[in-house]
């Protein structure tokens, strides 16, 4: 078994063409030698469809196209940016849509994959927003609209929820211990990595008297980013520019 890779939080978009870049050039110059690349979520700044073919998406897709054709496996998590990411996209890109929570079965240990999201409980007001926008009446309201109206609103929501942010303590929005605790004794794992919260670290502490670790993943920059590689030796960080 090869070396397995794992990022997230891209922020793809047509207003950050040297990320878009740098990606593309992971995924030749990384990913392409790996077992299996997992991206847990937020690849895109905002996914108002799978019909959207906007710049610079249909080359973004074409670049993990040929990563998949070359036999590396992609696995990709949907984030609170690109929640609306779907089967037309996964059959583009011969990507594997995975849900979240998520539990990776990795030479002999069990690994919990999430967004992030889901952990930071404490933040009630966004956790109401993100069930009202994945709500069955919302999305297909959203879809009936044309590209153009899509892209408008997602740039709003965008606009609306940075302005949210800049109110809102940094407690509120990383997550709650209890709820990390609760979701690794769930899935029985004593090691989570997610990303969402923008704040890579390594976390050690206790739990049912054995030591548990969470990985938070860091979001990617222009000229630079960090990943996991996790291959039998352990888990390293690794960055790429």
């Amino acid at each position: 078994m090869g070396d397995t890779l794992i990022i997230s939080d891209l922020h793809l978009s047509g207003s950050r063409p040297a990320t878009v870049d740098l990606f593309l050039r992971f995924l030749q110059e990384q990913a392409s030698h790996a077992d299996h690349l997992y991206i847990l979520g937020d690849l895109f700044d905002a996914w108002i469809g799978d019909d959207d073919d906007t710049p610079p998406i249909p080359t973004i897709i074409e670049g993990m196209r040929e990563l998949t054709s070359k036999g590396c496996k992609l696995s990709i998590m949907q984030g609170n940016r690109d929640f609306l990411l779907g089967v037309r996209f996964a059959a583009a890109t011969g990507c594997n849509l995975l849900p979240d929570p998520y539990v990776l079965e990795l030479h002999d240990v069990p690994i919990l994959l999430m967004h992030g999201d889901l952990l930071c409980t404490d933040d009630k007001e966004y956790l109401q927003a993100r069930q009202l926008l994945r709500s069955e009446a919302f999305i297909q309201d959203f879809m009936s609209r044309s590209i153009v109206e899509r892209l408008h609103l997602a740039a709003e929501y965008r606009k609306r929820s940075g302005e949210v942010i800049s109110l809102k303590s940094a407690d509120i929005m990383d997550v709650n211990q209890g709820a990390v605790e609760d979701y690794m004794q769930t899935h029985g794992v004593l090691l989570l990595i997610h990303g969402h919260t923008h704040r890579p670290a390594v976390h050690e502490f206790e739990l049912n008297t054995e030591t548990a670790r969470r990985y938070v993943l860091e979001d990617w920059h222009e000229d630079s980013c960090t990943y996991l590689r996790i291959c039998r030796d352990g888990i390293r960080q690794e960055s790429f520019n």
